[in-house]
């Protein structure tokens, strides 16, 4: 059942319904037609029975001919049974002599009994007599069994052609329910990442047009992701297109003509700091692709801000005294439940980017609601407005002056780290002046009191 279409399985199961309904609707008709036929004939002999007791003891008939159409047969009896007066000769006594015995003490009697003269079924009522006596009277059940038949027989003939109209109405319906299905599964199949596209909705605010809305929906995140992917793909090709010309053209030049030692030490160092830069890019991509598969791995310990802080800031200690700028960290006490190398990968992606192109750089922790904020200050001239809100998108500027040649991803991969913390990452201007990037990381629980260093005597 299971492999047949769903039309056809629709089809089926409204069938078997309708054969049920069918069944059922034409068992009660039929026992509705017999019983309303056979409370015609009662209602027939409960008359006839009346004026059969009231003209028992005349000399005229029991029954009248013209009443009862030759369906009628009539006997008088006594209390045992035995008959008295028949209105056919040869007629077998229609009551027993207990029915007798019963209807001469004033009961009354229903019967329905099997003649063989004559043949057939017979409904009987049997009531007392004026003047003494039984009266019986019988009606024939034949005309009610061959309107029985007649209904049975059209039954049986309009059952399976009624079953057959509802089997083509439920496939046509089923037909019709499934078309914008059709039309969304042709749709789809036309649909690739050159070619998008979108599901036709249906008129009706139905499940259909519902499941073609959630559908466009998750297009529209698939189009956006592959589109996404291809600017990330050309934006990296990019990049390393431009370190891996450099270094050519150094390498190269080098090897155009003699060099002395000093030459070819400078076009050496030249090389090699596009071969560093290359590296990081290498690196920086190969975290964002680790991350893009799942979460990024991250191994969290109990760490002091002050010492994150201060380890990024020595690091780069050396690089700001050279170019005339100072890294100045301001004292917490917070303590982070955060991976410590990806919390220094972080904010040196930070320090990096405000040593681009601030004199002063200040690294501060602020702790407040379950997470501590770790904040890189600068006192340049701050980020572009139009900036701040596709900050942290993979290859994003700000411009020439502030980026000074860099990859890009400095801030996504900040935010990578801050995510899988289960935290944010976020940039804005100062009000005096500068910028400011932070990201959060969660924040340590206290230690319990027993778990505290005891106070120093006095």
């Amino acid at each position: 059942m299971s492999r047949l279409p769903i039309r056809l399985r629709l089809t089926l199961t409204f069938a078997l319904v309708m054969a049920v309904v069918l069944a059922a609707t034409g068992g009660f008709v039929y026992v509705r037609v017999g019983d309303a036929l056979l409370t015609s004939v009662d209602q027939t002999l409960r008359s006839q029975a009346t004026e059969a007791a009231t003209h028992a003891h005349d000399e005229h008939g029991l029954v009248d001919p013209d009443a009862s159409g030759g369906t009628t047969l009539a006997q008088l009896l006594d209390g045992s049974g035995t008959v008295a007066r028949t209105t056919l000769a040869g007629l077998t006594p229609l009551l027993s002599p207990v029915d007798a015995a019963r209807v001469a003490a004033g009961g009354t009697v229903w019967r329905s009994i099997k003649l063989q003269k004559p043949s057939g079924h017979w409904r009987v009522l049997a009531v007392r007599a004026d003047g003494g006596g039984v009266v019986a009277v019988a009606r024939s059940l034949q005309p009610r069994a061959e309107t029985l038949h007649r209904l049975l027989h059209e039954l049986t003939i309009a059952f399976p052609l009624a079953l057959l109209l509802a089997a083509f109405a439920g496939y046509a319906l089923a037909a019709g329910a499934l078309r914008p299905v059709e039309a969304m599964r042709r749709r789809a199949a036309a649909v690739t990442a050159t070619r998008p596209g979108r599901l036709p909705v249906p008129r009706a605010r139905d499940e259909v047009s519902r499941l073609a809305l959630t559908l466009n929906d998750m297009l529209g995140r698939l189009q956006a992701a592959f589109q996404h992917e291809r600017r990330f793909v050309s934006d990296a090709s990019h990049e390393l297109r431009t370190p891996l010309a450099l270094l050519r053209a150094e390498l190269e030049l080098a090897l155009r003509r003699p060099r002395t030692a000093e030459e070819l030490e400078l076009a050496l160092r030249s090389a090699a700091e596009e071969t560093e830069r290359l590296s990081r890019l290498a690196e920086d991509l190969l975290l964002i692709a680790r991350a893009d598969q799942g979460a990024l791995p991250i191994r969290r310990e109990h760490v002091a801000a002050l010492d994150v802080l201060t380890t990024v800031a020595a690091r780069f200690a050396v690089r700001a005294h050279t170019h005339g700028r100072t890294v100045h960290v301001e004292d917490t006490e917070a303590m982070l439940d955060a991976d410590p190398l990806r919390v220094e990968q972080a904010l040196g992606n930070l320090v990096d980017n405000a040593l681009a192109h601030g004199v002063v750089v200040v690294l501060s922790a602020h702790e407040g609601d379950g997470v501590v904020e770790l904040h890189v200050t600068d006192d340049g001239p701050g980020f572009p407005d139009d900036f701040v809100e596709r900050a942290f998108d993979r290859f994003s500027r700000a411009d020439d002056a502030r980026s000074r040649g860099g990859s890009g991803l400095g801030l996504s991969i900040v935010a990578l780290i801050a995510g899988a913390h289960g935290c944010d990452a976020g940039v804005s201007n100062r009000p005096t002046g500068g910028a400011d990037a932070w990201f959060a990381v969660p924040a340590a629980p206290a230690p319990a009191p027993s778990e505290r260093e005891p106070a120093p005597a006095r």
